[in-house]
């Protein structure tokens, strides 16, 4: 009999052994061990009687955990106590459709065939559980590294979740991946729910495109299919696995791969783009023709499936050129097309006769204006000029563009609209009927517009479209609107202040190449301004290379003569021409009431002679009071020039007279044009001309007197000259600055002619009598020879 323990806690027992047993005595003994303090209590505590209706609760609660502590064993042998086992972990996965998975992890205790579960995150102590075997069990599981997170809490530092919900690519890996792991590791498993046979495939995947005719004419619908190992791919929930940034993809069979594949996120980045264009959804995508970019590196990124042969032609000469038959020079057009201009009128030919549109954007002097007359005759005897072509320009060159029209297309039928409708008097459909051609300005178009849309177009010209470059105003509203099959932008800078003047453009006249404002800004003008992406100023330029045409003065300069010579004519503004014509009356009969005397009156008659051609530049050069009048041709003249200094090119500009010289020199510092001026009053000469040879300045202004002789100015490639002069050969001289020995550029010159005013006369009489101008000496010197009066008469009389 156990009479109590030795020492605190117990090391060893004192044991009273009976008389039948032995010698009658007390036994003391060392425990192998000291007790615990809980055994020590239980010692203490003496005879424990357990009830029998409790003995199954004793057996479940308390006895795992007293065998823990002490050996338990039934002395009489009316009590058989079971083995307890170690716990063990237990895991219970739920399968639910559309690859979901719930688990649960427990400590599994079976006793006496019993099992017991006790869930992970149960903080609750018993005497059942053994915390130190369940801690021993946690530390000992290991994972596979691609285990999803899910499956740990946080942290730090992280420890096995109780629970976890799983979707998508976590059941596929956690089902082939971790499931037979935990299985190799003892964890016992209980599954309710199918599971999936999860498969990894690392196959590449093959993506298969297709275009069928839509039941719109200018739409295609778009296809695109994706098979890994033979199986094709919903599209939709791959362009939205894409789209997300997700890893893998799970497919309904159970096979999931990796979306991180290089072709899988050019595909994703195309079809965002598509769709962005008509804000659908991936699976609805369609393509108009203005898409053949995006179209040719979906076709470079897979396999062509079906092609709509109307697409396949739509596309073709886009992507392809030489595979369509060019078309040749309409017999209407009284023009040589150098190469580069036949190439750019088989061009714009192609676009017209696809309905397409497009920019031309040719170096100014290239004869963008001869390219657009010579389609426009093409059109016409094609049978597609079914109605008249509207051309949108300037005010100041609508009397240009009809003059280039009858000089190249004489069979066209050109109408110039100069008033508005209003003040017309009359419906414009009157005013243009018959017409091939019908010229306007900006402003007419934008206050008539509702006359203009009422009317049917064959096509729409916009020239100088850096008009419409502002997406928010009503003139590019205008353009956008109006019906035409045909839409052509003329400028020489398709881009002068960001990436938005040229979505401007593309979006009248290749509506559907790009999506709305806010999204081109996103996807292209942010990051290719701030210059953080490259790909993306690939692909832009990818999208409109087929819609630009641009050819630079010096890529065709084996094309170009080595000086070619050009008139500007110059429309003058009401204000203007009433200042003219008023003046042009009071000379006129002064000079005819004189000329019959022509050696007495000769200065008078030159100085009225001189006053029309002050106010042919500008009227404030004859009276200041007229100061608030702007200058038709310093108008004209800088809208000609600020493409000229966009362009990387330098002019020279030439005035016999310094007061309008004056005038550009104001206008250019408004413009923030850098300029080098020099005149007979200049003292620094050599310092000015330096200034324009070092590169300083674009601009080289220069009056007759101070430029005629000594100066080599070959950096110039531009000339314009202002005013005519009496005498062409200083003119020539003028020109000679730029277009001389050592000049290894084309020289362009610009003659500026204001339209019905002496200058226009000037220019007739230049070609009626070359030499006429070798006898006269400019700005009030003496004639060198007499000048006939029917010479004078002609300047004066219509």
């Amino acid at each position: 009999r156990l009479l109590g323990l030795l020492g605190r806690p117990g090391h060893g027992v004192a044991v009273e052994v009976p008389a039948d047993r032995g010698p009658a005595g007390l036994l003391v003994a060392p425990l192998a061990e000291p007790l615990t303090k809980r055994a020590a209590a239980l010692v203490d505590a003496g005879r424990v009687v357990v009830p029998a209706a409790d003995a199954e609760r004793f057996l479940r609660e308390y006895y795992p955990g007293l065998r823990r502590v002490l050996p338990v064993e039934s002395t009489d042998g009316s009590v058989e106590l079971p083995e307890v086992a170690p716990p063990r972990l237990a895991l219970r996965l739920v399968y639910g459709p559309g690859h979901r998975l719930d688990l649960a992890w427990s400590f599994r205790y079976d006793l006496a065939g019993t099992a017991q579960h006790v869930p992970l995150d149960d903080a609750a102590a018993s005497a059942a559980r053994d915390a130190a075997a369940e801690a021993a069990l946690l530390r000992a599981l290991t994972l596979p590294p691609d285990a999803p997170a899910a499956l740990w809490t946080p942290g730090p530092p992280p420890a096995l979740a109780a629970t976890a919900a799983l979707r998508g690519l976590d059941v596929a890996v956690f089902t082939e991946e971790v499931l037979p792991a935990l299985r190799d590791q003892g964890v016992v498993v209980d599954v309710e729910g199918e599971a999936r046979e999860y498969r990894r495939s690392d196959a590449a995947p093959v993506i298969r495109v297709s275009t069928q005719d839509s039941t719109e004419t200018d739409w295609f619908d778009l296809g695109v299919t994706v098979e890994i190992d033979g199986e094709e791919i919903p599209f939709e929930p791959l362009f939205v696995a894409l789209a997300r940034g997700e890893s893998h993809l799970v497919l309904d069979s159970g096979t999931y791969f990796s979306l991180d594949r290089p072709e899988l996120e050019q595909l994703r980045r195309l079809i965002a783009e598509a769709a962005a264009l008509e804000d659908r959804p991936p699976h609805q995508l369609r393509l108009s023709a203005y898409q053949a970019g995006l179209w040719e590196e979906l076709r470079d990124l897979g396999v062509v499936e079906t092609q709509s042969a109307r697409w396949a032609g739509a596309v073709a000469h886009l992507l392809d050129g030489e595979t369509v038959a060019p078309p040749p020079v309409p017999a209407g057009l009284a023009a040589h097309l150098r190469p580069y201009q036949l190439d750019g009128y088989r061009w714009l030919s192609y676009l017209w006769e696809a309905g397409l549109g497009g920019i031309l954007a040719d170096d100014m002097g290239l004869g963008k204006t001869v390219q657009t007359l010579a389609a426009v005759c093409r059109a016409k005897e094609t049978g597609r000029l079914e109605a008249p072509v509207l051309v949108v320009a300037p005010t100041s060159v609508v009397g240009n563009w009809a003059a280039e029209a009858a000089r190249f297309a004489p069979g066209l039928t050109v109408r110039a609209v100069t008033e508005t409708v209003r003040r017309a008097k009359r419906p414009l459909g009157d005013d243009v009927a018959g017409a091939d051609i019908v010229v306007t300005s900006y402003a007419l178009f934008r206050i008539d517009f509702a006359s203009y849309t009422a009317l049917p177009w064959s096509g729409l010209v916009l020239d100088e479209a850096q008009f419409v470059k502002n997406h928010q105003a009503q003139t590019y509203q205008c353009a956008r609107k109006l019906a035409a099959p045909f839409k052509l932008a003329i400028t020489g800078t398709p881009l002068e202040n960001s990436l938005m003047d040229l979505w401007s453009l593309l979006s009248i006249v290749a509506p559907g190449l790009f999506p709305d404002p806010a999204t081109f800004t996103e996807t292209y003008r942010k990051p290719i301004e701030r210059g953080e992406d490259p790909a993306r100023l690939a692909t832009l330029r990818r999208r409109v290379t087929p819609f630009i045409r641009r050819r630079t003065k010096e890529q065709v300069a084996a094309d170009l003569p080595a000086k070619q010579e050009q008139v500007l004519r110059v429309q003058l503004n009401p204000r203007h021409r009433k200042v003219y014509q008023r003046h042009l009356q009071r000379e006129r009969r002064k000079v005819l009431s004189l000329v019959d005397d022509l050696d007495k009156n000769r200065f008078t008659i030159l100085r009225s002679l001189t006053l029309l051609r002050q106010l042919s530049l500008d009227p404030a050069l004859v009276d200041e009071e007229y100061a608030g009048i702007p200058s038709s041709k310093a108008d004209v003249f800088l809208e000609q020039l600020q493409e000229v200094v966009d362009g990387g090119h330098r002019a020279l500009v030439f005035s016999q007279f310094t007061g309008f010289l004056g005038t550009i020199r104001a206008r250019l510092e408004e413009a923030g044009i850098d300029y080098a001026y020099l005149d007979g009053r200049t003292r620094d000469r050599a310092r000015r001309i330096e200034q324009f040879k070092g590169g300083d300045a674009p601009v080289f202004l220069i009056s007759l007197k101070a430029g005629g002789f000594g100066l080599n100015l070959t950096e110039a490639d531009y000339c314009f000259i202002l005013d005519p002069w009496w005498n062409p050969a200083a003119e020539a001289q003028a020109v000679d600055r730029a277009h001389r020995i050592g000049q290894d550029k084309r020289v362009m010159v610009y003659r500026m002619v204001a339209d019905e005013t002496i200058e226009e006369k000037v220019l007739a009489l230049q070609e009626r009598k070359r030499d006429l101008f070798d006898r006269v000496v400019d700005d009030g010197d003496t004639l060198a020879a007499p000048l006939s009066a029917e010479d004078i008469r002609s300047l004066l009389v219509s």
